[in-house]
């Protein structure tokens, strides 16, 4: 290996940094193609093909996310929606799947038929089909991750967004607030120390935080007002290192700055206390569930109006400016850099809270 590539270390859970993406990955991906439109990008949700006839196919990958604690069903609407989630922050619907299921020895017939039918009903509902896969059990294969699945969406070339598309002078969008899935997880997990904290009409509201961990109706919705000149130019959800890793690796991918104000950022009250309870930050916690997205500012009322018609929280919080005007965040009057986190808070969180248990 070159002295490049040994500069920057792995991390010690979750994410590779941007510095490991373009010193070992983004150098090396197989042949080149004149058909592929998106190559892989760091913050770049999707990857996008030109399939011909003025359409293209939008594909991400992700993990299979499976929760067994959950429930069957909660952890098969989950597992579709992280991967859907994904596909859908394009602004096309997400058409078809491969999923490859490396499943641990543990899992037994009935289990793994209450798995699969609620991932096929909520595929069901989502207009996903499923077109190839793998299964079995291995050993060394545990939960949470017991595989891949690759989403595949389709659409006219011209009306897909990726996160690399906003320009300067555009709004900043977000729906839901920070830390909707970090919160959701400990609420599921911990409902009885929640409601030792807080009460437990308080840890009810929390749990059913679960059932926002989607960008699905989020994306789909702020796309059917318009993309690209006609509203919505860059979609992305907050995962990993949540909201403020979301809006920089907007930025980054785009070559915007942005000025965001702290002050328009409602915190829910169950993420707020959740949070509390196990000390983390919720800007920089995992948020599957929250959409950042750029707009037109001619068609952000309009985009949060077909938001709020669905019941879905949004608000504006900022703009994006010349990428030499850097990524700012304002809180007080005052402004500093925006920094992204680097190392989500939830994971040695969720560690120590699940070593001292739900007591």
């Amino acid at each position: 290996m070159s002295a490049s590539e040994t500069r920057h270390d792995l991390p010690e859970i979750g994410k590779i940094s941007p510095e490991i993406f373009e010193e070992v990955i983004y150098p090396r991906l197989g042949r080149r193609d004149p058909a592929v439109l998106v190559p892989p990008q760091h913050g770049v949700d999707i990857g996008v093909v030109d399939i011909g006839g003025g359409q293209v196919m939008a594909v991400t990958c992700d993990p299979v996310f499976v929760v067994p604690q959950y429930g069957w069903e909660r952890s098969a609407w989950f597992a579709v929606h992280i991967l859907a989630s994904d596909a859908a922050v394009s602004g096309l619907p997400p058409r078809w799947m491969t999923i490859d299921l490396n499943l641990p020895l543990g899992i037994d017939k009935e289990q793994f038929v209450a798995l699969w039918r609620g991932m096929h009903a909520e595929c069901e509902k989502l207009g996903i089909a499923v077109i190839a896969g793998h299964t079995a059990r291995y050993a060394g294969c545990e939960y949470p991750m017991i595989g891949g699945a690759t989403v595949m969406a389709t659409g006219p070339r011209d009306r897909y967004v990726t996160p690399a598309m906003a320009g300067p002078g555009e709004d900043v969008v977000i729906t839901k607030g920070p830390a909707i899935e970090a919160s959701a997880l400990f609420a599921a997990t911990f409902p009885r120390r929640i409601a030792a904290a807080y009460g437990e009409d308080f840890a009810r509201r929390a749990d059913a935080l679960f059932w926002r961990m989607s960008v699905v109706e989020d994306a789909l919705t702020a796309a059917s007002a318009g993309v690209r000149a006609d509203g919505v130019t860059a979609m992305h959800d907050a995962t990993e290192c949540g909201l403020w890793g979301g809006l920089y690796e907007v930025a980054r991918a785009s070559r915007v700055g942005m000025r965001i104000e702290r002050e328009r950022i409602v915190v829910p009250e169950e993420v707020e206390g959740v949070c509390r309870l196990f000390a983390i930050d919720p800007f920089s916690a995992i948020s599957e569930g929250t959409l950042v997205l750029t707009s037109r500012k001619h068609r952000t009322a309009e985009i949060l109006a077909r938001l709020a018609a669905k019941g879905i929280a949004a608000a504006r919080i900022g703009e994006t400016l010349p990428e030499s005007e850097g990524i700012r965040l304002v809180e007080g009057g005052r402004a500093r850099p925006l920094e992204h986190p680097r190392v989500d808070p939830f994971w040695a969180a969720f560690g120590k809270a699940m070593s001292e248990g739900d007591a």
